[in-house]
Parts: structure tokens; sequence; C-alpha cells
């Protein structure tokens, strides 16, 4: 069985910007990544995780649909709301599925329709640390 990994790291540093690649992140408890524009105290969006195997189904580049963290072997969308996920040296619990807005018929019309329940999960930052493209993704007990 593949190994979960990191395969991406983005930031948007402002509303409507382009993501920003990055190779490593500071992940701030309760805030999210450091520099990103959804990084809010008590937010359930503070970072967004997709599988890059849904980006590759779909014909997309990492970063478009606004992804912070793009992922590789692990079905995200089969993850309860609650399970935590060891990235790195941080921990992020999952507390949602992302619901695709209107943006993403932007990239594509017929995108926003097509992502249904394939978007990603959005997740908190339950334990600050530095998560790096490569990072092993480890799935935790719920809480």
């Amino acid at each position: 069985m593949e190994q979960a990994t990191v395969v991406g790291l983005r930031i948007c540093s402002r509303y409507r910007e382009p993501m920003i690649s990055v190779r490593s992140v500071r992940a701030v408890e309760n805030l999210g990544l450091e520099g990103d524009r959804h990084a809010k105290v008590d937010s359930k969006r503070q970072v967004l995780f997709i599988e890059s195997e849904t980006l590759e189904k779909l014909g997309l580049e990492e970063g478009q649909v606004k992804e912070n963290v793009t992922t590789r072997g692990i079905a995200l969308m089969s993850l309860p709301v609650g399970t935590r996920l060891r990235v790195g040296e941080a921990v992020f619990e999952i507390t949602g599925e992302c619901h695709p807005c209107s943006r993403m018929d932007e990239l594509r019309p017929g995108l926003r329709e097509t992502l249904g329940g394939q978007r990603g999960m959005l997740a908190r930052v339950m334990q600050s640390g530095t998560i790096d493209v490569g990072d092993a993704i480890l799935v935790e007990t719920n809480a």
C-alpha cells in the first residue's frame, strides 16, 4: 500500500490572488498556515486538503482549486469529521467537506458541479509545526 504523502503546499496571501507554491510552511495551532489569507482563529476552514488523484482525474493543475495541501495515497473524502492527520510536526483535524463555490466555474464551465463530493476536506490546526513537501500523512484516531 502506498504511503500517504504531501506532494504540494500552497498559500494565498490575498483574496483572488494566485496560490504561491512553497516547499515548507508553518502551521499555527487554531490559526492556519502562516501567510495564508484563510488563517483565522477558530475557523473551520483554516486549511484545505485535496487528493492529487482527483486533480489528475479532472485534468486540473495543483493549486487551481485553491487547496493548501495536495496529497497522494490517502482517501481524504472518506475521512469522518474529527479525524486527525499528523503531517510533519503539525496535527490537523478534519472539520468537513469543502463544497465547490461558483469560482470553480471560472476555471472551467461545469467544474463546480463536477467537483461535488471531491473538492477536498477542510481542517483546523490542532498542533503547531512545520510541514514540508514529501512529509508522510498519518491518520490518527478520532478525537
